[in-house]
């Protein structure tokens, strides 16, 4: 059971690819300065703080254009994009920023060298990273034990989620087996192959996908009670899924569901909610000032293109169920929910051409700072729905108002980690994110937020 392959977890691929960037990119820098008439870049002891705002910077931006993600740095079409955005900006506010880094150069070909010696860098790491990290031979190799009905969500989920991580088996746990049923791929072993798939697949771990653990038989359980005596790595399905994809399963938690919700200490911590409370303060102020920097310009394209009242206001529910007036900028025509309240969709007919670029651009949210400041809102925490839409998605998806524990917010984990919702399949995908933000809430993961924010508006991912 110890000739298992080398896999890399997922937070350790993404430290990886973070750390072996600076690392890449200071190496060809290095070789630049030496190599050809290049000092523009040049690190000493009097000016080691260039390189602490040239490794910030890189951090910054690569996230933002999401450099990190693991499914763009898997093909090199989808991450080389990234890469000339994330060299192009940090280089701009690297030469924008001669306070913290050096003067501009006189020489235009430095500029060229620095520039494509970050570029070159990068490329070549993430090549490598594509030739070696991806290849199979770091692939998770695992099985699943669990019921048949249960196998295909399994394995969908996890083929979106991570590229190395390759389910190669399954066995069937279930007394009353089908015959015939198969998955591409997925080859289907006896309960007495266990030991001889793990030898010879490499199987790194067992995931137990199954609804009700009673149905696992006395031979398997004395199997996978030797193995985990014998430090094999078994985990269930809800706990495998929460690390991969960063939501809660709410479709598979049953009635020991206080398993899965020990919500964050954040949520009742006073120091937490009282620096939150300042920043969402100061943030709304800064807001407020920049909305009304461009309220004239709003005003002059809803004149045009909306013809109608500038704001409008809506129902919402906020903490602990309380109902709360929410300030937008109008984006759709007149008397649009004439007929009673529906459920706003991608290309719906209603919103303007001037509303659909106030959606894009995240501008038509402006107005919540007002709400904000009132205390209605905060910066980060689940979008606040409507009443009529609450009502109808609690009777259909559990622990919906578990969302109402903790201020709903402008931006949030499901914001920035889905599409716009416009099903109730939808408002599922973003309750489980909105379920794990609630249970992992903390002053990383509101940093977080706030730059996959910063993305979400730059590639136009606005409703």
């Amino acid at each position: 059971m110890d000739k298992k392959g080398i896999h890399f977890e997922i937070s350790e691929r993404k430290i990886l690819l973070r750390i072996i960037d600076i690392v890449s990119i200071f190496v060809v820098l290095y070789f630049v300065s030496n190599t050809f008439d290049f000092d523009y870049f040049t690190i000493t002891k009097e000016n080691w703080g260039w390189a602490f705002v040239l490794i910030l910077y890189i951090s910054i931006f690569g996230t933002i254009f999401e450099l990190y993600d693991l499914q763009k740095s898997s093909k090199i079409e989808k991450i080389a994009p990234t890469i000339v955005f994330t060299v192009s900006i940090t280089v701009l506010f690297y030469f924008l920023t001669p306070f913290f880094t050096p003067l501009l150069p006189d020489n235009r070909l430095q500029i060229i060298y620095f520039y494509f010696a970050m570029l070159l860098a990068l490329f070549l790491w993430r090549i490598a990273y594509l030739t070696f990290i991806i290849s199979p031979r770091f692939y998770k190799n695992v099985l699943i034990v669990g019921e048949t009905s249960n196998i295909q969500t399994v394995i969908d989920t996890f083929k979106t989620s991570d590229p190395n991580y390759k389910i190669v088996g399954f066995i069937n746990c279930e007394k009353r087996k089908n015959d015939g049923i198969k998955f591409k791929g997925i080859v289907e072993y006896s309960p007495k192959q266990i030991y001889q798939v793990i030898k010879d697949e490499k199987i790194s771990e067992i995931v137990i996908a199954s609804y009700n653990s009673e149905s696992i038989t006395a031979e398997i359980y004395r199997d996978l009670i030797t193995l985990l005596e014998g430090g094999f790595p078994i985990k269930e399905y809800t706990q495998v899924y929460e690390d991969m994809m960063q939501r809660v399963p709410v479709q598979f938690v049953g009635k020991d569901f206080y398993r899965y919700f020990p919500f964050s200490r954040s949520n009742h911590n006073r120091l937490y909610l009282f620096f939150q409370r300042l920043f969402d303060i100061n943030i709304s102020i800064l807001g407020i000032l920049i909305g009304l920097v461009l309220l004239p310009v709003i005003l002059l394209g809803n004149l045009i293109g909306n013809r109608g009242a500038t704001f409008y206001s809506q129902e919402r529910i906020g903490k602990n169920g309380n109902l709360f007036k929410i300030i937008k900028f109008r984006t759709m025509v007149k008397n649009a929910e004439a007929s009673g309240a529906v459920w706003a969709k991608k290309n719906d007919i209603r919103i303007t051409p001037f509303g659909k670029f106030l959606r894009n651009t995240r501008l038509d949210e402006v107005p919540q700072f007002l709400n904000i400041l009132k205390g209605d809102m905060s910066l980060i925490g689940p979008r606040p729905e409507r009443p009529h839409f609450v009502r109808q998605l609690s009777q259909l998806l559990p622990f919906y108002e578990t969302r109402h524990i903790i201020k709903p917010g402008l931006t949030g984990w499901a914001q920035v980690k889905t599409k716009y919702g416009a099903s109730v399949d939808d408002s599922l995908l973003k309750l489980q994110y909105d379920l794990y933000y609630i249970k992992h809430r903390s002053f990383l993961l509101d940093v977080n937020i706030l730059i996959k924010t910063l993305s979400t508006i730059i590639f136009f991912r606005g409703q």
